[in-house]
């Protein structure tokens, strides 16, 4: 393996002990295609689920070109590029949403697993209507986020699914003979009159958790036309009610997930609010300008890639703090055992408790 590697970095994302850029399951992907790889020309290769770069420049250190690359998350993509630059392989490969353009005539495929079922079997649709018929498919993870299932949905797109021998608890599948290919679409479902959309791996899928259903309970009227923020708005189903209830209002509903802008866009569309709710992908809100919103709602995630991790909420608190107009509100809703409200205090400003119930709190935190 090639010790450059090792110089990856997962900045923007969180840094911190424990927190990776490399791991095994990259390590073992790159090595189980590695033979495969040696007779390709350029552009036939493409990487899909790469966290911070380890596939894609993986390949691109063993000689690959022209490397057709989707990430999920916008701050892998802004990883996998100042990686890049760092090993001046910054002209070794482009980023494509989830679609044809994407595997066309792809003869490999490095692939990290994802953990929903739903979305492994929207990517492997794609890659078996649109990939090259002789495509060999490699796709890992570790053991422990790893199931039987997901040979079951690769079986269902590919005639042939080998699995390797596990190394430092990380496994690959092996996927050959594609078919049944289709471009996926978004599953819907309504809830008390509110349609869900969501393509596979959106949080929540369609439903409605109860963080949201409780933010929901208690959602205040937007206090005037664009000011209003959908953050990390997963489905956008907070975007889309306001919307449908506040007619005069325009809502900005934010995500740095491509399924969750795809999924948000949907649930707007399904709702009849496309033309009040502009959906966007953005790291935390990067693309807002100081002072220039009156309400924003979150409820915030507490994962960073497989890693729980109680250092991302802040982080949003911080921004949504910079984003809102003095006297401007950030709705938060919670795990009470989190405790954020004394973080929620510090950042934002003065915190009250709107709503509880068993298992979140909702506060809202007016900006100083």
């Amino acid at each position: 393996m090639n010790p450059e590697l090792d110089r990856l970095r997962r900045r923007p994302d969180l840094e911190a002990p424990g927190l990776v850029a490399v791991d095994a399951a990259d390590r073992l992907i790159l090595d189980e295609s590695a033979s495969v790889r040696e007779a390709l020309g350029s552009g036939e290769v493409c990487v899909i689920g790469d966290a911070y770069g380890a596939l894609t420049l993986g390949a691109a250190l063993a000689g690959a070109r022209e490397i057709r690359v989707h990430q999920d998350a916008l701050t892998g993509e802004r990883a996998l590029a100042a990686n890049a630059r760092d090993l001046s392989l910054a002209d070794t490969y482009r980023s494509l949403p989830l679609a044809a353009e994407l595997v066309s005539g792809a003869r490999v495929v490095l692939m990290r697993l994802p953990r929903s079922l739903d979305q492994l079997d929207d990517i492997a649709a794609v890659l078996a209507a649109h990939a090259a018929p002789e495509v060999t498919v490699f796709a890992g993870g570790r053991l422990k986020h790893m199931s039987l299932a997901m040979n079951d949905v690769l079986s269902r797109r590919f005639a042939r699914v080998d699995v390797t021998h596990a190394r430092q608890k990380s496994r690959v599948l092996v996927a050959r003979g594609p078919h049944d290919g289709a471009d996926p679409s978004p599953r819907c479902d309504t809830h008390d009159g509110v349609t869900v959309c969501a393509y596979g791996g959106a949080f929540a899928a369609t439903s409605i958790d109860i963080g949201t259903r409780l933010l929901l309970e208690h959602l205040p009227a937007p206090p005037s036309a664009a000011a209003a923020i959908d953050m990390a708005c997963g489905t956008g189903v907070v975007a889309a009610v306001w919307a449908t209830r506040h007619p005069g209002s325009r809502v900005i509903a934010s995500d740095q997930s491509a399924i969750a802008v795809a999924s948000a866009r949907a649930t707007a569309v399904a709702n009849g609010v496309d033309d009040r709710v502009e959906v966007v992908r953005d790291d935390l809100l990067g693309a807002r300008p100081d002072g220039s919103a009156d309400l924003i709602a979150l409820n915030p995630p507490f994962h960073s890639g497989a890693a729980v991790t109680d250092r991302i909420a802040p982080r949003m608190f911080t921004d949504a703090a910079r984003v809102l107009r003095p006297g401007g509100e950030l709705w938060t809703v919670w795990n009470s055992s989190l405790g954020y409200r004394s973080a929620l205090e510090r950042t934002v400003g003065p915190t009250r408790q709107v709503a509880r119930n068993a298992k979140f709190t909702l506060t809202a935190s007016t900006r100083r």
